[in-house]
């Protein structure tokens, strides 16, 4: 059995914001924050080679997305 301590802080690890957004894959399920508010949710489509654009296809019935760093929006793996 693993220790309280180490699965406390995987959890963590999983919701914390994803710094550099070229680490992302297509098919990556992520949420996008703002303001400490989910956003969007989805699956990843496409991420810029520069690591500032993302293109979320969202859960649900809706057109594909376009964020930007510059926003302020934060990524988060779901």
């Amino acid at each position: 059995m693993k220790a309280r301590g180490a699965v406390l802080s995987r959890r963590n690890a999983h919701a914390a914001a994803v710094s550099d957004w070229k680490t992302l894959q297509a098919g990556n399920r992520v949420e996008i924050i703002k303001h400490a508010h989910v956003v969007a949710a989805g699956e990843v489509e496409e991420v810029s080679q520069s690591g500032n654009v993302l293109w979320l296809v969202p859960a649900g019935p809706a057109e594909k997305q376009l964020f930007l760093k510059s926003d302020g929006v934060q990524v988060r793996r779901a």
